[in-house]
């Protein structure tokens, strides 16, 4: 509750929004206290006094009623009334999706065609037809309004039940003898009733709406008994003499529908794991840079990366994915980037090209040059202008990065046509041409097929052609070859290595086995961290590993034919990299650590062969 109420408090809007219905719920609430006139008093002779104009606060309606007192009283009225529909309606619409969602079959064509039958109707039609035959009244008008609300729920509800009503939690609670009643208790309604509660919180303002519609229609709330949309029904005849009359409720529902959806969406943020983590938010062109100064150039290639620095900022927690890096590419030359899982590879990659997402991601320090020019920074028409065309990317899963709705021909076509003023029919004739030169067998056939037509290696191609697309200089491939059996990934390893000495391509290349790096590449480099530890020729490290870490990751590798021989494990656990230990961060899982270890910030040093440690392994 503490973490919740924390996250709510960072949305400015949500607190805007929290303060002003509070401060309504207040008033409403404390309305029997207030020394406010009677509402339904009547005087003729005081009809439409202006507010302000010494008479009542607010002025009066054509009756001469004091419009802030009706005004009072009609937002208590209506507020009850949109609470309670939503109410009403989440919990029938939630019962009908969470039984719908969970049973299936017979149970769930039925339920969920009558509720498409009734959402087939337009809704305000559908609650007049049901206050028309009710009769008008305030309860019925809130019959209505829930009524025509419940499918929403139910079809929403029902939509989240089926994802869970699968999970192995609840296969569990089958096994172990639970009926379905229990099951729906304490395993699939926990897991709804979040939802639901969010929810409620977003409709609330809209059921508001639709009551004082109906009211205002007539049909609603009736004479003398006040709420917001029966005063503006009142009001409308004297809408051009007496402004005032119809403004005073009209400012009252923005108020009271704006702070409740600005809440409401703020519940949903904090409530949501993937919304407070900026995950789902829209994303920048680049990533954010908040860094202090450009570091000196200190190398020379193609590309250079130097002293980069990359983190997620969530809330007041600082994830320094990356923390300081540096590396150099050069013409034709394939470095290999490896480490465990989370130690900052990818995002070392992203950052070049400024493809970290923000929110949440920051670049914070280093720079990234292309051939001395910086691209931390950059202006974003700068980086359209060099991404896939320069520097291409070819990421792990190709099915998620391929568009599930256009041919792969097209796919590529429009990578071409991005960067180059070429005609439809020349860019798809490349576009065939750059699937043979991928070996795809019947290039042109294929070029028609979308991607879930392809194996996993055929789009794992398809994915390198188009970031041969451009003929760039530098490719990025992060973990190209991870999905795949080892029959294609020898294949895919193949082609990249033929890709890169025919065209003298520059392969930065991410992955978590030191077998491909060993068939590969040229030098490699270890990641620990979100930092290098180990760098050097690619046959040193793998025959004289120097970094204990990088010593341990390799002994962890399984060997064919060399005989029986222990299979090592790295113990303990990454450090979190939102509270990095001071000194090296591989010294709680190092044997060989000492005091010295932890004191403090340890270097990268050496030329050719690079080092952080202070406790090498000893080279024969």
């Amino acid at each position: 509750m503490r973490l919740f109420l924390t996250l709510l408090a960072r949305n400015r809007l949500a607190v805007f929004g929290a303060a002003v219905l509070a401060f309504v719920v207040l008033v409403v609430l404390l309305a029997p206290l207030l020394p406010l006139a009677d509402p339904d008093v009547t005087s003729t002779g005081d009809r439409f006094l202006r507010p302000l104009g010494g008479g009542p606060l607010l002025g009066t309606d054509h009756l001469g009623r004091d419009l802030l007192s009706r005004l009072v009283w009609g937002t208590r009225l209506s507020l009850a009334v949109g609470v309670a529909a939503a109410v009403l309606a989440g919990s029938i619409g939630a019962a009908i999706g969470v039984v719908a969602g969970y049973f299936g079959g017979s149970i769930d064509n039925v339920v969920m065609r009558g509720v498409d039958m009734l959402m087939a109707f337009p809704y305000i039609l559908l609650a007049l037809a049901i206050v028309a035959a009710l009769g008008p009244g305030l309860m019925n008008a809130l019959i209505a309004v829930a009524a025509v609300n419940v499918p929403f729920f139910a079809r929403n509800i029902r939509g989240i039940t089926v994802g869970i009503a699968h999970k192995e939690f609840v296969d569990a609670a089958r096994l172990a003898g639970m009926g379905h009643g229990r099951i729906l208790i304490s395993e699939i309604v926990p897991n709804v009733l979040p939802v639901v509660v969010v929810a409620m919180s977003t409709t609330i303002g809209w059921m508001i709406l639709e009551t004082a519609g109906l009211s205002f229609l007539g049909l609603g709330s009736q004479p003398p008994q006040a709420d917001l949309g029966s005063m503006l029904g009142e009001a409308r005849a004297a809408l051009i003499t007496a402004p005032h009359t119809s403004v005073v409720p009209g400012v009252m529902i923005l108020l009271i529908v704006m702070s409740i959806n600005l809440l409401g969406d703020g519940v949903r943020d904090a409530l949501d794991p993937r919304l407070r983590s900026g995950a789902l938010s829209r994303p920048m062109a680049a990533t954010l840079v908040d860094r202090a100064g450009v570091p000196e150039p200190k190398g020379a290639g193609l590309l250079s990366i130097e002293d980069l620095r990359t983190e997620f900022r969530v809330g007041p927690r600082r994830y320094k994915a990356v923390g300081g890096v540096s590396l150099s590419l050069a013409p034709g030359e394939c470095v290999g980037l490896i480490g465990e899982s989370g130690s900052g590879k990818s995002v070392t990659a992203l950052s070049v090209m400024g493809l970290v997402a923000s929110p949440p991601g920051v670049i914070t320090g280093g720079a990234v040059r292309l051939e001395g020019e910086d691209l931390i920074g950059a202006p974003y028409g700068r980086l359209r202008s060099l991404r896939g065309d320069r520097v291409a990317y070819i990421f792990q899963d190709p099915l998620a990065t391929l568009h599930p709705l256009y041919r792969v021909g097209d796919q590529l076509a429009e990578a071409i046509r991005v960067h180059h003023p070429v005609s439809r029919a020349e860019a798809g004739a490349r576009a065939v041409k750059l699937l043979a030169d991928v070996r795809i067998p019947n290039a042109e056939a294929r070029a028609r097929a979308f991607p879930h037509e392809l194996s996993g290696g055929m789009r794992q191609r398809v994915g390198i052609a188009m970031a041969l697309a451009n003929e760039p200089e530098i490719i990025i491939a992060d973990e190209p070859t991870t999905a795949l059996d080892v029959t294609v990934q020898a294949q895919i390893l193949s082609l990249l290595d033929d890709l890169r000495r025919k065209r003298g391509l520059a392969i930065l290349f991410i992955t978590h086995d030191f077998g491909v790096v060993g068939q590969l590449c040229d030098r490699v480099a270890v990641m620990y961290a979100g930092r290098i530890v180990e760098e050097g020729r690619t046959q040193e490290v793998l025959s004289a590993p120097a970094h204990p870490y990088t010593k341990r990751l390799i002994a962890c590798v399984p060997e064919l034919g060399g005989g029986r021989r222990r299979l090592e494990a790295i113990p303990g656990l990454p450090p979190a990299v939102d509270a990095l230990p001071a000194g090296c961060a591989f010294a709680p899982r190092c044997a060989k650590a000492d005091a010295a270890c932890r004191a403090g910030e340890i270097a990268l040093a050496g030329t050719g062969r690079k080092l952080r440690c202070l406790k090498p392994e000893v080279i024969a």
